[in-house]
């Protein structure tokens, strides 16, 4: 399209630079059609945000239907075709990452500011001016949320639980915050490393579900647990005590040949000696497994042949090992340093200094299947495994992603030891101090962070909308409390009206807030700067 810069000629005798008129149209419906696509995907999450907010049902193509109110699972499931669309849904992802709770609160938020930066576009100011405004803004208002923060000892195991139990209370899982927020805390204070307590690796929490009984079930187990059954086909043991167990990466089952071939055996004599040499080759492994006195053994799946066949089932049972099949292999390096031993890969290198040693192996029955617990760990590494429970799938998959916000929220607190009160306490505040700096502002500037901070207030006029409040009482209710220096009042969702938030323990960590705020504002402006879409084939 030429209208992009087209110039109108100069008529003769004038200064050509006088004169000249570019059409900024095209430029402008870009970024309006980019605003409104990415305001789009702010609203479609914006009723789920908060304690009373409600929950998408997502149905896909294959039939799998979810349900959740977690802003980054119902983005990440959306079909976005819009390109600043999907740097929303980017966004949501991104605060997962870094904060892991806090999702719908970051799009929410950046759908806010940008209807404010609409109207100042469409009021004339340059995307530029708006975007440095904003990005001085963002430096602002972590200052404040700074301000705001209370310091937080690890050791004040209650205030780990209560935030962890106000990142709970949007979910539905709620009802069960008083077990699975403690049971959080426990397992990410497990995990942590004195020597390096900013470290905290998730992946040393294994969640593993099981269907039956209801999300009360669920626990906190100091061990490994399998979803699997022990190998019954040959009777073998499915309780050992006092159990030495070797994780193995081999297959105890007759070899083949590397190549496809066939064996012609002409005779009953030939038959009856590959069977021979058949049992001998694995009556040979297993004395030698043992030999080092090991009576639980731990097999990875293979792909190219059985990993045990029936025959050395047997053999094993006679020996009293009890067997697990079918180990995944991404498992095996957390089963290694859980039971602090090493894999091995060869017969030949099957050793007693490789094996690891716990109290009790044992097969429990748990709702309709069975599982396999190994508890007693002895030098038991810095793991821990979550068994959670729940009438249905989709119980189950909401009470996992439930937990895994709640324990992003403890490791955040772990990182960054700082603690902010919720329920909209800190954007209202947020919105008062940068109103009242716009005011010493000067000339544009002080006019975009005025308009940005109005936006701020999207948060508790939401939580107030989805609580069927009244928001516009609420709000302005918070403004004035904030105006006389309660800084700590928010919105009491349960009894509908407005209270120090801290002394109804609604508490969430600092970096959180922090990190919503800089990423909002930091997508808002990269949506900004855009003025034309340049699709290439």
């Amino acid at each position: 399209m030429a209208a992009a810069s087209s110039v109108t000629a100069a008529p003769r005798g004038a200064s050509s630079k006088t004169e000249s008129y570019v059409d900024t149209k095209r430029r402008d419906d870009v970024r309006q059609a980019n605003i409104l696509a990415a305001r789009a995907v702010a609203d479609a999450v914006r009723t789920s945000l908060g304690p009373k907010g409600m929950d998408k049902m997502i149905a896909s193509a294959n039939g799998e239907v979810i349900i959740t109110n977690d802003g980054a699972t119902i983005l990440n499931k959306m079909e976005v075709l819009q390109p600043a669309a999907k740097m929303l849904v980017d966004l949501s992802r991104s605060q997962d990452a870094a904060a892991g709770d806090g999702t719908t609160t970051v799009v929410v938020l950046a759908g806010s500011l940008l209807r404010s930066s609409l109207s100042l576009l469409s009021a004339g100011v340059h995307p530029t001016a708006v975007s440095d405004a904003l990005h001085r803004l963002s430096l602002r208002a972590v200052d404040v949320l700074h301000g705001m923060a209370i310091p937080l000892d690890l050791s004040d195991r209650d205030a780990l639980v209560k935030s962890a139990a106000t990142s709970l209370n949007s979910k539905v899982v709620s009802q069960y915050s008083s077990l699975l927020a403690p049971l959080a805390v426990d397992a990410v204070l497990s995990v942590v490393d004195p020597a390096h307590p900013d470290l905290v690796d998730l992946r040393d929490v294994k969640i593993v579900k099981k269907l039956g009984g209801t999300v009360d079930d669920t626990e906190l187990v100091k061990g490994l647990v399998f979803d699997k059954k022990v190998s019954h086909s040959a009777g073998g043991p499915t309780h050992v005590e006092n159990a030495k167990i070797a994780v193995i990466q081999f297959q105890i089952s007759p070899p083949k040949t590397d190549i496809e071939q066939s064996i012609v055996v002409s005779d009953y004599t030939q038959m009856d000696r590959i069977l021979r040499e058949e049992r001998n080759y694995i009556l040979g492994m297993v004395k030698k497994i043992k030999a080092t006195g090991c009576n639980v053994l731990l097999i990875q799946k293979s792909i190219l042949r059985d990993a045990v066949t029936d025959l050395s089932l047997h053999y094993l049972a006679k020996a009293k090992i009890l067997v697990i099949k079918d180990v995944e292999r991404d498992e095996i390096e957390f089963i290694t340093k859980t039971l602090n031993c090493l894999p091995i890969a060869n017969i030949e290198h099957f050793r007693e200094d490789k094996l690891g040693f716990a109290n009790c192996v044992e097969e429990v029955s748990v709702g309709d299947g069975k599982i396999v617990k190994i508890t007693g760990i002895k030098d038991m590494g810095r793991t821990t495994t979550v068994l959670v429970r729940g009438s249905n799938q989709l119980v189950i998959d909401e009470a996992e992603r439930s937990l895994h916000d709640a324990l992003c929220v403890v490791r955040c607190l772990v990182n960054k030891k700082f603690l902010i009160a919720g329920g909209g306490a800190p954007e209202i505040e947020m919105s008062r101090q940068l109103g009242a700096w716009a005011k010493e502002l000067l000339g544009m500037e002080s006019y975009c962070i005025k308009e940005f901070a109005e936006a701020m207030e999207v948060i508790p006029y939401t939580l107030a909308e989805n609580a069927g409040l009244n928001p516009i009482a609420i709000v302005t209710e918070l403004r004035n409390r904030h105006a006389q220096g309660e800084i700590n009042t928010g919105i009491n969702v349960r009894k509908g009206q407005i209270t120090n938030i801290l002394e109804e323990n609604v508490v969430q960590p600092l970096l959180v807030s922090t990190s919503a705020i800089t990423l909002a504002t930091e997508c808002v402006r990269m949506i900004l700067k855009i003025d034309d879409i340049i699709t290439v084939r």
